[in-house]
């Protein structure tokens, strides 16, 4: 064909990021490249493809429509690809996780290094992203998220602990000037640190006891964005003393053993399951996903 796979395989990597710089970080070619190869690709084709500012790339009509077909297409072309893996010693090639900070924190630590260690040629690209995303769509091979988001027509493995639980706390200076909280209805009169997601939703905090379960809308001096460094800054403010936090108990746990956060409510503490890897229900996984869904489940056994 006169458009190259190459040239179609970068001009979608563009499209998904949203410009050029931002594709090269992934693609493994200069922006200057990326840009002339979709230049190429509108030559060949005869129409433009991406509309190009200085700040950003949105896909044309006609680019809109091209991605749409060439996405899935392309995840045929490399799972035909992928097939020669099969004849190799060990499996080899890039697996892509689109993956929450929660689990980027709390789940792949204990995960990451063991698999690398035992796949030498699997090269392990993270994403942590707080959206509800179609991973084929984003360009990853598999997700981790909670059950109640997983999407249809996707198999879904259990990954790291089969329960977790939200922890309310602060710092000791913070409850002695203020008081603690003995019931949920009592933070409306404190301080606290609230997350926000990139949809722009900013849940109440939830607490459950004895099958009571209570939503409450909190307020605060400080709103940070859901992610690792966001979520990072609120538990650095809440040790200073600025105010109280609401987050998984294991993310706050090494601070409840140094003494910096003590938790409150604790009967209130509300349980949930834990986390899925999710991924295509296809016949043909590409071997660094078997490999990985593998690995995981039999984690899962051993735990």
């Amino acid at each position: 064909m006169a458009e190259s796979l190459a040239d179609l395989a970068l001009f979608v990597a563009v499209a998904r990021a949203g410009g050029f710089r931002e594709a090269a970080r992934t693609a493994g070619i200069s922006a200057s490249g990326l840009s002339e190869a979709v230049r190429r690709l509108e030559a060949s084709l005869g129409v433009r493809l991406l509309h190009r500012t200085t700040r950003s790339v949105v896909p044309t009509e006609a680019g809109a429509r091209l991605l749409d077909r060439l996405a899935p297409a392309l995840v045929e072309v490399e799972a035909a690809l992928d097939v020669v893996n099969g004849f190799r010693d060990r499996p080899a090639g890039t697996l892509r996780l689109n993956v929450p900070a929660s689990a980027a924190r709390l789940v792949l630590p204990a995960l990451v290094p063991p698999f690398l260690a035992a796949y030498p040629d699997i090269r392990l690209e993270v994403t942590v992203d707080e959206s509800f995303v179609d991973v084929l769509a984003a360009g990853c091979d598999a997700g981790i998220r909670y059950d109640e988001r997983l999407e249809q027509d996707m198999i879904a493995t259990p990954i790291g602990p089969r329960s977790q639980r939200m922890a309310t706390a602060a710092a000791p200076a913070y409850l002695a000037a203020h008081g603690r909280p003995t019931h949920p209805r009592d933070l409306l009169q404190h301080a606290c640190l609230r997350g926000r997601f990139a949809s722009g939703a900013m849940p109440g905090w939830t607490f459950e006891r004895e099958g009571e379960v209570i939503t409450v809308d909190t307020s605060g001096p400080l709103i940070v964005r859901v992610g690792g460094a966001g979520v990072d800054l609120a538990v650095d403010a809440a040790i200073a003393g600025s105010g109280v936090i609401y987050l998984f108990e294991d993310w706050l746990r090494p601070h409840f053993a140094s003494g910096a956060l003590v938790p409150i409510l604790e009967d209130w503490a509300q349980s949930f399951t834990g986390p899925f890897l999710y991924y295509p229900g296809r016949r043909h996984l590409p071997a660094p996903l078997r490999a990985f869904v593998d690995f995981v489940q039999a984690a899962q056994r051993e735990a």
